[in-house]
């Protein structure tokens, strides 16, 4: 049974305890900035499922979160994709994506490894128009290097419907992370 009562971050790096009653009460402004970050520099995502309360769970939040997303036009969706950054960039990048590549040990290339994520980023971006996305969490360098190459060959359909289920899972991960699951 999941607790009504998590822990999420206001602002990344703040956290505070709320419980699905409280976000259900919570005005729009509250709300987005207590789940608007858990999806990369995106706060409409939250503004949108806000008005979808109340939400009977936090299952049901993310569901919620997670429709908004499929919901949207492709622009809107596209616009979330670029909000991400390259995977193993040393440029700056959101705390939360910070914390996710150093576990997988992006933060720790080899200047050739660091070379090769740079070209590899640049290809899939040339080639799809968005960063290359990939959940990270439990992931290796290597694996997601390998992804990299794999997903290069990939069709632009089948790279948008990946990348949207890239993008649900990390949102997913992040909200566990919050101890909302």
């Amino acid at each position: 049974m999941i607790s009504p009562s998590c822990t999420v971050g206001a602002k990344e790096g703040w956290r505070t305890t709320i419980t699905v009653e409280e976000l259900n009460r919570s005005s729009e402004e509250a709300f987005v900035s207590a789940v608007g970050w858990l999806f990369e520099h995106s706060p409409w995502v939250a503004e949108r499922a806000w008005r979808r309360r109340p939400f009977r769970s936090v299952e049901h939040l993310f569901e919620c979160m997670a429709g908004v997303v499929k919901e949207a036009e492709l622009e809107k969706k596209l616009a979330l994709f670029r909000a991400h950054p390259d995977l193993g960039t040393r440029l700056s990048v959101s705390e939360a994506s910070k914390h996710e590549q150093r576990q997988a040990g992006l933060d720790r290339l080899t200047p050739g490894e660091y070379e090769e994520f740079v070209r590899l980023n640049q290809q899939y971006v040339r080639k799809f128009g968005f960063p290359f996305i990939m959940a990270v969490r439990g992931q290796t360098k290597e694996a997601i290097r390998k992804a990299m190459k794999e997903r290069l060959g990939g069709s632009p359909e089948t790279e948008v419907e990946r990348a949207l289920a890239e993008v649900l899972r990390i949102a997913w991960f992040r909200l566990k992370d919050m101890g909302m699951v």
